[in-house]
């Protein structure tokens, strides 16, 4: 069995838009959400900016009970539930409220480190002999399956229902892995996404790497700088999304919109082989990747209008570029328009490939490609590779038809998914 599978529904709790409208406005206006973080500076970082949703104004009784809001420190989770109930709503769907569970829907929602402000309290108190003072949650938001335990719960899912980890590839990942449950058959619905922690114990070791900027402190909207001459590091990020996956005859019957359809995708590993290793790619595995991808969505190269690519605003942005061009055939004028959101985003992290997902998708509704912040000027090792006019440094309407989102991780891991404006017939 081979079935057609499509997205129908979207949620997002990223740092520059916390509701898929704020969100695409956001991303067609260049409306960053990196700021800096005063707790970053308290602590000694050398980059005091990051990227960090505001849910100030989320009414959380809408997603947590008061039982589970107390003590409730694991950010990542309190992100993931939004955006995860937010897509489920989004698709048309409500909790199944049948004494059995949907068995017919799940939830793969995959994330890096989970609840550890929660965990360095554990710690705390543990060692201080206090330990009935940790609550009743604490488990649930130090456990990485927290995020996709609680909307299964939530939800009332009967499917599967886990959590995957990948590093940076982790949403990515997820998704394609919700494809491959539903077109096989084993399932008609499932939500898949990811999430990330915020604040300093997340970050920490990163800046402790010198990966992150540190020249940007006072001016932290310019400080991610993807495919840019000046860029000097990832500018470090947080949030959740999630996306309804579906299978098209499931969707047809409940007369459900339609945001796109996923034609195939890739996932692979580098093997800290030729080149790669835990913090560098495999130029010929993420070649191969990018190339699977699209012999299994069935198209050709030269049908893809648009990449999101993972281009994190580090050295590698050029090697990034150069394995594209490759892997497709194609470079200067006829290489697809191509964009990172991280300029406005920071990296996500494990949050990343699931947030630019629906960033990806956003731009089939709104008939746009989003343009890159602060690439005015580009790297000049990619402008050898192709044209400046392949970069939109402002948002362009266009209507693409088939977009290539990728995410390359920590530890050599590679994904690539094809996206494509859907054709119900």
């Amino acid at each position: 069995m081979s079935r057609r599978v499509v997205v129908t529904g979207m949620g997002v709790c990223a740092p520059n838009g916390v509701t898929l409208d704020d969100f695409a406005k956001s991303l067609s206006l260049g409306k960053s959400g990196i700021a800096f973080q005063s707790e970053l500076k308290d602590k000694g970082f050398g980059c005091q900016i990051a990227g960090k949703p505001d849910i100030t104004n989320i009414d959380l009784n809408n997603y947590f009970t008061p039982i589970q809001q107390k003590g409730l420190q694991a950010s990542g989770l309190v992100y993931g539930v939004i955006a995860g109930k937010d897509a489920w709503l989004d698709a048309g769907l409500s909790p199944s409220s049948q004494e059995e569970p949907d068995w017919d829907s799940g939830i793969i929602y995959g994330t890096g480190i989970s609840g550890v402000d929660k965990f360095r309290e554990a710690v705390y108190l543990v060692d201080r002999g206090d330990t009935r003072r940790l609550g009743s949650t604490a488990v649930i938001q130090t456990m990485a399956s927290g995020i996709s335990a609680y909307l299964g719960g939530m939800l009332g899912c009967g499917n599967q229902v886990t959590t995957n980890s990948s590093a940076c590839i982790t949403g990515t990942e997820g998704i394609l892995m919700a494809y491959d449950r539903i077109r096989s058959g084993k399932a008609e619905r499932m939500l898949a996404g990811s999430c990330s922690d915020s604040g300093p114990y997340v970050w920490g070791g990163f800046d402790a790497m010198r990966i992150l900027p540190r020249n940007y402190n006072d001016n932290p909207e310019e400080g991610s700088r993807p495919m840019s001459a000046n860029a000097s590091g990832f500018v470090p990020g947080s949030g959740a999304a999630a996306l309804v996956v579906e299978s098209l005859e499931s969707a047809q019957q409940r007369g459900a919109r339609i945001y796109a359809e996923i034609l195939g995708g890739s996932i692979n590993s580098g093997g800290h082989r030729a080149g790669g290793s835990m913090t560098a790619p495999n130029s010929l595995a993420v070649q191969r990747c990018i190339l699977q991808a699209v012999e299994e969505s069935g198209i050709e190269a030269a049908e893809i209008d648009a990449i999101n690519g993972h281009l994190t605003a580090t050295a590698k942005d050029p090697v990034e570029i150069k394995n594209w061009c490759q892997a497709l055939g194609r470079s200067a004028v006829d290489f697809p328009y191509i964009n990172s959101f991280k300029g406005t985003l920071g990296h996500c992290l494990a949050a990343a490939g699931s947030i630019e997902s629906v960033a990806s998708i956003l731009q089939f509704k709104e008939g746009r490609i989003f343009g890159n912040r602060n690439c005015q000027q580009i790297h000049p090792l990619i402008l050898e590779q192709i044209e400046a006019s392949r970069i939109p440094r402002e948002t362009m309407d266009i209507e693409l038809k088939i977009i290539a989102k990728a995410s390359f991780g920590f530890g050599d891991v590679n994904a690539c998914i094809i996206f494509s404006a859907c054709k119900e017939n």
